[in-house]
């Protein structure tokens, strides 16, 4: 194995004084360095005679692969041997052949396997699954720890992995979305367990050649400015979408189409104002080295509650069927409200400092870039949807959607990362594509079209979009129907529910071309789907299996095609 080459120095970094940025920027920007500090490389040793670990990872949107790839690196510099695998690549046999084993995977949606691991999840829980007495294992289960499901992949895997037999070497460890310090924390345990292991005594059976070491050290966040925004959705539709670009020019960024990026939000000033009244304390009050307000403001999440501050509620509310609900039902109990009415309702007090050590840091939001950087290399373009919403008698809005729409005027900086997405890129030139993205899912299939068009790809195009009504939510309506007129779109397909009394999805527009479908995806097209999670990417999936059994023989043969598309890459998702 090829040792990579030195990382980047980064104990020295640090947030010049001048530099542009806000104070909730710097903090955000602290929190990022201090994690890639973290991950900074110790001296290469030379490799021993162990056997290899092999690193398997689920990914949905390139975190869980990025730890994976960290792993790796501090192998290396243990002298560890490894080999790095996407779970899905991971067949029944391989996996009993294997004696040591490290699994990263993310969690998405409601407690759902990331698309690169549903394939092994299958595998491992089938009646036939193989044993696995020989192998000792690790899992690292990333997740967002506001669900009710937080880190059920890696709990999942974690729990089965067991059952067949494995040895767990060290307990599992779940990471929040703010991932960055808990993995950093992690890998001087996992690898300290893995070089302590002795050199094996039987010379191990001849393997593949593993993956190149691939540092892929993520850029840095760097202020950029808001240079146009527009509202997509007309003035009588039931959302609000806009479209936002940012200039990268001097920001160092370059991204792909399929990339998205990252967003520092604020919250909102009114609810900040909201929770001091309802604290009864002075926002000027300091809480350590900071006022309360700024605290309140630019450093934690004061929308969606923690599951310690959940805790502390269930303990101390006045209500005894309050108390009940949150130790019972958490998800009925926090659908109509956000933190603040739970406060309310709660009739809980808590004093700053409490408050403060029991909230959640503010997270960034990632959004699909809608843009090809062969069109618009100096600027990155996003379509997202303003999340607006009542608890009670009060307006909230979604953190990030609205700090977008509201606060961040045309002209001011926000800080911003390029988070790369390496398994959802356009196909070849020369393959077919079938992208399927209703509303804002609509996003990244924009950014292909206009990369397709660029780079004159002979590849046929099928669109597949909707939302409620044409008159009003027909995003990107000039340049969907330009593209359909002048053959880059071969087919576009429309689905506006609210346009006839019988609603009509896409995935009924699925079924309605289900032979054509078919006949693509039999002639080597790949499949792509963004947007909603909970509902349309399920309901999709079940309509391309309906429509593959009526092609291939039953439920069988489809959710044999379906593997083997999920094998060849050719069927890639990029929900939320």
């Amino acid at each position: 194995m090829t040792a990579p080459p030195p990382p980047t120095e980064l104990s020295s970094l640090a947030i010049s004084p001048d530099a542009p940025f806000t104070a909730e920027q710097r903090i955000w920007l602290s929190g990022y360095l201090a994690g890639a500090r973290s991950a900074a490389a110790a001296p290469v040793r030379k490799e021993t005679g162990m056997t290899p670990v092999h690193v398997l990872y689920g990914t949905e949107t390139g975190n869980a692969e990025y730890v994976a790839d960290l792993l790796t690196e501090r192998l290396t510099e243990a002298g560890v041997p490894w080999e790095l695998h996407e779970l899905d690549a991971v067949g029944a046999d391989a996996l009993a052949a294997m004696s040591r084993v490290v699994v990263v995977c993310s969690t998405y949606g409601d407690g759902e396997m990331p698309d690169n691991a549903d394939l092994f999840r299958k595998m491992i829980t089938a009646d036939d699954a193989p044993r696995l007495d020989a192998t000792s294992f690790a899992v690292c289960a990333l997740g967002d720890e506001s669900y009710e499901d937080f880190c059920a992949a890696g709990r999942l895997l974690d729990t089965r992995l067991a059952e067949l037999g494995a040895t767990r070497i060290l307990e599992r460890r779940d990471c929040d979305v703010m991932w960055e310090d808990a993995s950093a924390q992690w890998f001087p345990e996992i690898v300290a367990v893995l070089a302590a292991a002795p050199a094996a005594t039987v010379a191990p059976e001849p393997a593949p050649e593993p993956e190149p070491v691939r540092r892929r050290d993520r850029p840095a966040p760097v202020p950029a400015v808001l240079a146009h925004r527009v509202r997509l959705s007309g003035p009588a539709s039931d959302k609000e979408i806009h479209h936002h670009e940012f200039d990268l020019t001097g920001t160092g960024l370059t991204y792909a189409a399929g990339d998205s990026l990252a967003v520092v939000p604020a919250n909102d000033p009114a609810l900040v104002e909201a929770f001091l009244a309802h604290l009864g304390h002075d926002g000027d009050a300091p809480v350590g080295d900071r006022p309360l307000r700024e605290l309140l403001t630019s450093a934690h999440e004061i929308v969606t509650p923690s599951r310690d501050l959940l805790d502390v509620l269930a303990e101390r509310a006045a209500d005894a069927g309050l108390r009940a609900a949150l130790r019972d039902d958490r998800a009925a109990c926090l659908w109509d409200r956000d933190l603040l009415g739970l406060l309310h309702a709660a009739q809980v007090r808590l004093d700053p400092e409490e408050l403060v050590g029991l909230l959640r840091p503010l997270q960034h939001r990632a959004y699909s870039i809608s843009s090809s950087p062969l069109l618009f290399p100096d600027r990155v373009h996003l379509t997202v949807a303003a999340v607006r919403y009542r608890c009670a008698d009060r307006a909230v809005g979604g953190v990030c959607s609205t700090h977008l729409a509201d606060r961040l005027a045309v002209g001011d900086t926000a800080v911003v990362s390029l988070q790369p997405n390496t398994g959802f890129r356009p196909p070849a030139d020369d393959v077919d594509m079938i992208m399927i993205g209703p509303g804002t899912g609509v996003a990244p299939f924009r950014a292909f079209l206009q990369e397709r068009a660029a780079r004159g790809a002979r590849g046929r195009n099928w669109l597949l979009f909707g939302d409620r009504r044409s008159d009003h939510d027909f995003l990107y309506r000039s340049e969907l129907l330009g593209w359909a007129s002048d053959g880059l779109l071969t087919h576009l397909d429309l689905a506006f529910s609210r346009d006839q009394a019988e609603k009509v999805y896409v995935q009924d527009r699925m079924r309605e071309h289900g032979a054509r479908l078919h006949a693509w995806l039999a002639g080597g097209a790949h499949l792509y789907v963004c947007g909603d999670a909970s509902r349309m990417a399920r309901d999709v999936d079940a309509a391309l299996h309906d429509i593959l059994a009526a092609h291939t023989g039953g439920g069988d043969g489809a959710a044999e095609f379906v593997a083997d598309l999920k094998r060849g890459k050719r069927y890639l998702r990029d929900v939320y």
